[in-house]
């Protein structure tokens, strides 16, 4: 198992060699822009996913919440059934002379499993669907061509099912959803799902940490 990670990581690496080229010159073009930009992912459990950006350096803001569905400013409660179709989800603001969109789509999918269809782990339904919500063009094409990369090289057995989706709408979740990883630390889910993923996450992204 720990030479097959190995391996993984290895091949990420180059595929995010491979797309550096095209990278520069989106980032390049965002640069002139300056300020910062925003992207919405969705990839299980937004406890999970938050705290993790939340550790990235170039990440401005990281606010868990909820997109991809067709219910206005929908409750946590509800969202849990499954029927107002919005996946949970992070809106990242960062700061693209800090931190590429081709760095924050390699942490996304390196930190779950794309490939499970609405589930993650023991979470089950829609809600916990792989998801990207592009805000421009450049984000949709870097994306699609990323996708397209990690399935030639066949890093997982099976195909990956992450969305690729125009951002529409975001909705903010309850407060209480915020930085839950931060001040509930010794939860039973943040203790047992969260941390090591967090302690992972570090290892394997060390010199990109805030």
């Amino acid at each position: 198992m720990k030479k097959a990670f190995i391996c993984l990581v290895g091949l990420f690496a180059i595929i995010h060699s491979e797309l550096k080229s095209s990278t520069i010159q989106n980032t390049s073009k965002t640069m002139k822009d300056a300020g910062s930009k925003t992207v919405v992912f969705a990839g299980g459990c937004f406890w999970c996913t938050e705290a993790i950006f939340n550790e990235l350096k170039g990440v401005k803001k990281v606010v868990s919440g909820y997109s991809g569905g067709n219910v206005a400013n929908p409750t946590y409660e509800q969202v849990c059934t499954g029927r107002t179709g919005h996946a949970e989800c992070t809106q990242i603001t960062y700061d693209p002379t800090q931190v590429t969109f081709a760095e924050l789509l390699e942490v996304f999918w390196m930190t779950h499993d794309p490939t499970t269809l609405n589930r993650q782990g023991a979470d089950h339904g829609t809600q916990y669907r792989s998801a990207i919500f592009y805000t421009d063009e450049d984000q949709k094409q870097e994306a699609i061509a990323y996708k397209a990369k990690l399935e030639k090289e066949k890093i997982w057995s099976d195909p990956i099912v992450t969305e690729i989706t125009k951002f529409e709408k975001f909705y903010p979740a309850e407060n209480y959803h915020q930085e839950y990883y931060q001040n509930n630390p010794n939860q039973g889910y943040c203790r047992i799902v969260i941390t090591p993923k967090i302690e992972k996450f570090k290892k394997i992204f060390a010199d990109k940490l805030k």
